[in-house]
């Protein structure tokens, strides 16, 4: 079976639920046609770079994907039908990889940030080279 890696954008007036279950019907697809998800990573409400039919954010959600590609034209054709769905993205790749996406990463380093510093050393930001 061949790899996929596909990222799509919901829009942002559904609830976290409602896009879980919009990934769910999306995994169901993949599972008829003998396919399987083997990550599925819901990264969050986030701000688009432009606006698509009029919003401004969207849920963006990532699924790692081992599949006939006869599975994935039809989940990328279910998805052209459903209007929640605003944008989405698949790609061909040799291997999945197992860690966190690239976004996902980025919201884990943001958040331990400021872990090391245990309230007694003062946070001080990169001065540009000056020593």
């Amino acid at each position: 079976m061949t790899f996929y890696e596909t990222v799509f954008v919901a829009r942002q007036e559904l609830s976290a639920a409602q896009v879980e279950t919009l990934a769910a019907t999306m995994t169901d697809i993949l599972a008829t046609g003998q396919g399987e998800v083997t990550k599925t990573e819901f990264c969050g409400l986030r701000t688009l770079a432009y606006s698509i039919k009029k919003n401004r954010k969207g849920h963006y959600v990532l699924f790692n994907i081992q599949a006939p590609s006869a599975a994935v034209k039809e989940m990328e054709r279910q998805m052209r039908l459903n209007e929640d769905i605003l944008r989405f993205l698949t790609i061909k790749v040799d291997t999945l990889d197992p860690e966190p996406s690239a976004l996902m990463q980025t919201k884990q380093n943001r958040d331990r940030r400021y872990e090391g510093l245990g309230g007694h050393e003062e946070y001080r930001p990169y001065e540009g080279g000056r020593e």
